[in-house]
């Protein structure tokens, strides 16, 4: 565990954030591996259906995620305050709802799933396959969110270190057994779900076997969980907003996905190989704006709001930095980097061209997640939720659909940063306004 309320602010959130980005910059590297083994081994088409199937996993756990998040605000706060009972009441109280949570989510996913491929007017010929890998990579929800429950928890303690380990575990075994399922069995796209499947459960009964063992503060013993009400109230104020963010942000990305699938299946292949570089050169800001929330929680709970002010002007400096090196290197090597994922000459253009166009906006992305970082570290997450949702529904998709008529596919590009534009607008007029002080947790 690490108190981030005293010591240099830049390097304590430096610090804080390398294991992060690290460990999320190795979860995305095997959802990257799945595409490039994909791509390569089994086709175009079944790249496309992961493309397919990845927002609709992401709208399915959108919005319990953002809940977690809500309890891992709250830990962070009572850290910081010193609370330690109410936060091993608050740990208990986010487990128990993720588990049942994750019961109904696989449910309903398998469900509905292949009414979903179709509502989206993804090719016929995908459905088949993106209906065969989400369903398998459905079954793995128990063991994803419990994962992501302790490494958030073990975060909003300050301690990032933890989950990497797992992690690269996790990673490890998903590419060995991408390559032992597609290559030598020829299992198929079934294979690399059931291979993500795996190292997610290993990552969780690790991280498991760790808690109950090693850690000071949480006891990983499902029978002694006990859950708080006025603990989970607090948390669902503070998460529902931001969970309601991420389920339409997940929605708008499922509206993007229809907008390419009225192209053709090579659109849909280019959307998902790029969009996998792009969740990693992402990753870098999106866990400096995490690390600040943590930063953000702890120091709003101590009552030190010129160290937050001083956190935030650091990460800013670092991200900026980390996205012009991205930047860089995502506009000279993307063609090469398309290369990976398929040979197909169509696919590598439609990829490069968006890697082009959204590459080149990275700083103002950054800086919009940064800011989104300090505010829901303080526990203001609803002016933040609208501000996402009008710069993704009112602005990106109606541009998308306007620039798509009219520039073909690059228009979809196009529309992407521009929707980050007007959000970075808003976010930086609440930011100082100053009214995100008062919403912590602590009274």
């Amino acid at each position: 565990m690490k108190d981030l309320t005293v010591g240099n602010e830049a390097k304590l959130i430096f610090r804080f954030a390398l294991p992060m980005v690290f460990g999320n910059l190795l979860q995305q590297m095997y959802h990257f591996v799945d595409s490039v083994i994909v791509g390569r081994f089994i086709g175009k088409e079944a790249l496309a259906a992961l493309g397919a199937s990845s927002p609709i996993f992401y709208a399915l756990i959108a919005f319990i995620i953002g809940i977690g998040s809500g309890a891992t605000i709250v830990i962070s706060q009572y850290f910081g305050a010193k609370e330690i009972e109410k936060v091993k009441r608050a740990i208990d109280t986010i487990f128990i709802f993720l588990f049942w949570a994750s019961i109904v989510i696989t449910a309903v996913g398998i469900s509905f799933s292949e009414e979903i491929f179709t509502l989206l007017h993804v090719d016929e010929e995908v459905i088949p396959m993106a209906t065969s890998y989400f369903n398998v990579f459905m079954l793995g929800m128990i063991a994803f969110f419990g994962f992501s429950a302790t490494s958030s928890v073990l975060r909003g303690l300050g301690d990032s270190m933890t989950p990497l380990y797992f992690m690269m575990i996790a990673t490890v075994i998903n590419i060995v057994l991408d390559i032992v399922f597609i290559v030598i069995f020829d299992w198929g796209i079934e294979g690399v779900a059931l291979a993500t499947v795996i190292a997610q459960s290993s990552a969780f009964i690790s991280g498991a076997i760790y808690l109950t063992h090693k850690h000071q503060i949480i006891s990983f013993n499902i029978f002694q969980f006990k859950f708080d009400k006025e603990l989970f109230i607090k948390s669902i104020k503070i998460g529902l907003p931001t969970g309601f963010q991420q389920t339409f942000v997940a929605l708008g990305i499922m509206a993007l996905i229809r907008i390419v699938n009225n192209f053709d299946t090579d659109a849909l292949a280019a959307y998902t190989a790029a969009s996998r570089i792009d969740a990693l050169a992402a990753m870098p800001a999106l866990n400096l704006a995490s690390a600040l929330s943590a930063f953000v929680g702890q120091n709003l709970g101590a009552n030190k709001i010129e160290r937050i002010k001083k956190g935030l002007k650091a990460t800013l400096g670092m991200a900026w930095s980390l996205s012009l090196i991205v930047m860089l290197i995502v506009i000279f090597f993307g063609d090469n980097i398309m290369r990976l994922f398929t040979t197909d000459t169509n696919v590598i253009d439609y990829g490069n061209n968006y890697l082009v166009i959204v590459s080149s906006f990275y700083m103002i992305f950054s800086t919009m997640f940064v800011i989104h970082g300090t505010l829901r570290g303080a526990g203001a997450t609803l002016i933040p939720m609208f501000i996402t949702l009008f710069s993704l529904w009112i602005i990106r998709i109606p541009f998308a659909v306007f620039l798509s008529k009219h520039f073909g596919i690059n228009g979809i590009w196009w529309a992407i940063p521009i929707g980050w534009t007007m959000g970075l607008i808003g976010s930086i007029i609440y930011y100082f306004s100053g009214k995100w002080k008062s919403k912590r947790v602590i009274t």
